[in-house]
């Protein structure tokens, strides 16, 4: 029996600092940010408000909603879809960082935001985050006509201004969101894709990369080429660095890419110095925190 256990014990795959693996499939998540906290829509003293809301059962697609507290019914607000990081495989939209990220994001902006709680690797492999969130962008387009199952979509969301945005993996997933609503926009039902955010982005650094080969379920590139970039149909692409990110030039490729691939759009860059990756969320109120956040309100707004 003890010989059974010390088995079950061993680890098959160390993918530190993320998570490691054990022979009998247990996964430890190693890296714990911060605790859950639950949407509140009432809060009086709150720039935001928010909801959760199930985007799918089978497979288990959930997300939070947010509005500013301030929102009126007879304006339409831009919508911000969210993708969280995490390298695919920890983090969660509800928990504290994004709850707050994503809420004072939705009221510097004034836009509603929906921040997307999909599925995680290794138990679901890449690709299940992408579908999930693509059919999160679905469910949101599904409001287009007023009639969705979301009241605060039905009444606030402006449909021809959909902005994509996430920080680490989730910007990732945004590029892969923004290539498949050129090339399935039929199944968005007019809803209009016209921008995206990539704040620290994951697009490897031309080595292989241990991690991203375990979580996928079958051999994916991790930098876009240059044909599926030029097919983007979003117009508006900002691109967040910090100078000390280790992923800092993966998102400079993806910059040089997109201009080089004859696609018919805007990019900019803007990086942060002496900071490393995604310190907007470990000190939301350091000065480069709150000048990420004030320009990416702004680039939300400019359609």
């Amino acid at each position: 029996m003890a010989s059974s256990t010390n088995k079950n014990n061993e680890v098959a795959f160390d993918l530190f600092p993320f998570l490691r693996v054990y022979s009998d499939g247990r996964v430890q998540r190693l890296m714990i940010t911060s605790d859950f906290v639950p949407a509140d829509a009432d809060d009086p003293k709150s720039p935001f408000r928010s909801k959760d809301v199930t985007i799918s059962t089978d497979p288990a697609v959930s997300a939070r909603v947010f509005i500013p507290s301030s929102a009126d019914p007879n304006q339409k607000l831009p919508l911000l879809l969210y993708v969280h990081g995490g390298a695919f495989c920890i983090e969660s939209a509800f928990n504290l960082q994004y709850h707050q990220h994503v809420g004072s994001l939705a009221a510097e902006a004034n836009a509603v935001a929906v921040s997307v709680e999909y599925r995680l690797a290794p138990e679901h492999p890449i690709p299940a985050c992408y579908d999930d969130c693509w059919d999160a962008l679905r469910w949101v387009a599904a409001h287009v006509n007023r009639d969705g199952l979301e009241p605060w979509l039905n009444t606030y969301v402006d449909f021809n201004r959909i902005c994509l945005a996430g920080d680490s993996a989730g910007a990732n997933i945004c590029h892969y969101l923004a290539a498949r609503a050129s090339s399935s926009s039929e199944e968005l039902g007019g809803a209009k894709v016209v921008a995206m955010a990539l704040i620290h982005p994951f697009f490897g650094d031309g080595r292989e990369d241990r991690l991203w080969k375990y979580l996928c379920s079958e051999t994916r590139l991790v930098r876009p080429t240059k044909e599926e970039l030029a097919k983007m149909g979003c117009k508006r692409v900002k691109i967040f660095l910090a100078e000390n990110d280790f992923l800092k030039f993966g998102g400079r490729n993806y910059d040089e890419d997109l201009k080089r691939s004859g696609w018919n759009g805007v990019v900019e860059t803007v990086e942060h110095g002496g900071e490393n990756h995604v310190f907007h969320l470990k000190n939301p109120e350091s000065e480069n925190a709150v000048d990420l956040l004030e320009k990416l309100a702004f680039f939300i707004n400019l359609d």
